[in-house]
C-alpha cells in the first residue's frame, strides 16, 4: 500500500477505497494466526496422546515402490517379450526393425511411449529380466 501500486480486488471493483482494502488486509493477517493458534493446538493435543507427529518411514516406502516398479516392468516385459519373438521370427533382424513393428502395432512402451532401438535392447539386456530367444 506504501508503494502506491494499483491494487485491483475482482470482488470489490477498481475505485475500493485504500482503507478497506487495509482492513481485508488486516482481517486476512489475524485470520491466518488464527489457524496457526489452533493448528498448534490440535498437535499438541495429539502429542499429549502419544500420537507420532512427522517421521515418515521414508526407507520402507522406498523399498515397496522399487518393489511395485520392478512388478510392472517384469510384467511388461513378459507381454512384450512374446511379441517380438514373433516379429523376429516374421523377419525383422535389427533393432530399429523390431522398434518399428512394435509401433506399427500399436504396443506401448512402459511407459505409454513409442519404442525405439534402444528401448527394445533394454527389454533383453535388464538383470532379472526374461531373456529373449536369439540375439537382437
Amino acid at each position: 500500500m506504501a508503494e502506491r501500486v494499483q491494487f485491483i480486488v475482482a470482488e470489490l471493483g477498481a475505485d475500493v477505497d485504500p482503507f478497506i482494502l487495509h482492513l481485508f488486509a488486516a482481517l486476512a493477517e489475524k485470520e491466518r494466526a488464527m489457524i496457526a493458534t489452533r493448528t498448534q493446538d490440535v498437535l499438541q493435543r495429539a502429542k499429549a496422546r502419544g500420537v507420532k507427529l512427522g517421521g515418515p518411514k521414508l526407507a520402507q516406502a522406498r523399498k515397496a515402490a522399487a518393489k511395485a516398479i520392478g512388478v510392472n516392468a517384469d510384467r511388461h516385459v513378459a507381454n512384450v517379450v512374446p511379441i517380438i519373438r514373433e516379429i523376429q521370427r516374421a523377419g525383422a533382424t535389427s533393432l530399429r526393425a523390431i522398434a518399428e513393428a512394435l509401433n506399427a502395432r500399436g504396443v506401448a512402451t512402459a511407459r505409454g511411449g513409442r519404442w525405439q532401438a534402444m528401448t527394445v535392447s533394454k527389454q533383453k539386456g535388464t538383470p532379472g529380466r526374461p531373456k529373449m530367444a536369439g540375439s537382437l
